[in-house]
């Protein structure tokens, strides 16, 4: 038997990376990074084209009908060019709540706006990965009371907001009693923020329970980490570019066998991992109630090679890879955003242990 992808799904992720490549380009992203925009208006509208919004989404809803594995497949063409657009829980996270716990009348709602690009979800689930003291949201008469933060896809018209007891609401972004406020990261390609609420009116999905939160969490930690896998790989591409042109003592760097073993163990680190991720993304669809084990065993692993890869990619750039010029810290800074959103290492392997009745 041979797993791998079909010729639709090669195609898909074809488009995806020829276009990404001309539009997301360096300079590009250093424009957004220097400004303050909610997102790059021009990838978001050419990407929203090739349908990147409605992936998820059923074809009765204006979406393409597609699965967790071609989500997989774009998020990592847009971690290859750490792109600045919403993706993880505007197309993955809130399509896939609304397809589980929606009603009816909600789905014919949202999931059209979101598949046009009409409207732009984040999600604020972080507590339920692993709370904060002093957040939480909790329920009340059907008002939602607490502080979210680390919400994903920040810049956004509505939010998906998890309480502690495992629902979900959808509150639009000027509800009365809702406080937004922005926070910096490490990662200036992607805004997040935080939601303070105070007796705000949510509308919540009736079908949404601990079991679907944590089918939310399963899709978005796998982008995560497949974003992840985009960007350590263009790392290693620089790198191994980088070593070819680089010239010491006469000779180009990439010629000392030092140098070749680092960039030769970033790849075979790194490579493994792809299938990690499509098999997850598999999963997802096929096996959901094995994914979670899956997603949390990927996404740990691939947090670890992939700040693995950074680190060594840059050493391989020596002082070049710490300057603004060369621009390899937006990759790096990616990881490292991907590596603690959802969950660290640490903590998804010990939820994994706990699947598997270890602990």
């Amino acid at each position: 038997m041979e797993f791998g992808l079909s010729s639709d799904q090669n195609l898909l992720r074809e488009t995806f990376e020829v276009y990404l490549r001309e539009q997301s380009t360096l300079t590009r992203v250093r424009a957004f990074a220097d400004g303050n925009q909610a997102r790059a208006a021009d990838l978001w509208a050419g990407l929203g084209e090739i349908g990147l919004n409605g992936l998820l989404i059923p074809e009765a809803h204006g979406g393409l009908g597609m699965g967790p594995l071609e989500a997989c497949l774009a998020a990592e063409a847009l971690g290859n060019r750490v792109t600045p657009v919403p993706f993880v829980a505007h197309a993955g996270m809130v399509p896939t709540a609304l397809m589980l716990a929606g009603s009816p009348v909600q789905q014919a709602n949202w999931l059209p706006r979101i598949a046009a690009g009409r409207t732009v979800v984040g999600a604020a689930l972080a507590e339920r990965s692993g709370a904060r003291a002093g957040a939480g949201v909790t329920t009340h008469n059907g008002r939602l009371d607490g502080r979210a933060l680390h919400v994903l896809d920040f810049e956004a018209d509505a939010y998906l907001v998890a309480d502690t007891a495992g629902g979900l609401h959808l509150v639009a972004a000027d509800a009365p009693g809702l406080t937004r406020r922005r926070l910096e990261t490490i990662d200036r390609t992607r805004p997040i923020g935080e939601l303070i609420l105070s007796g705000v009116q949510g509308d919540r999905l009736p079908g949404a329970n601990a079991e679907v939160c944590q089918r939310v969490l399963d899709i978005g930690r796998a982008l995560l980490a497949a974003d992840s896998l985009g960007a350590a790989q263009n790392m290693i591409d620089q790198a191994v570019a980088y070593a070819g042109q680089r010239v010491q003592f006469g000779r180009v760097i990439g010629s000392f066998q030092a140098v070749k073993h680092l960039c030769a163990t970033m790849a075979a680190d790194l490579e493994p991992t792809r299938a990690f991720v499509w098999y997850a993304g598999h999963a997802l669809s096929a096996d959901p109630q094995d994914a979670s084990r899956v997603v949390c065993h990927l996404k740990a692993h691939l947090s670890d090679v992939a700040t693995s890869v950074a680190k060594t990619a840059t050493e391989v750039h020596g002082g070049m890879g710490f300057t603004d010029l060369v621009g390899l810290h937006y990759w790096f800074k990616r990881i490292g955003f991907n590596r603690q959103m959802l969950g660290s290492p640490e903590r998804l392997r010990a939820q994994a242990a706990r699947l598997q009745g270890w602990q």
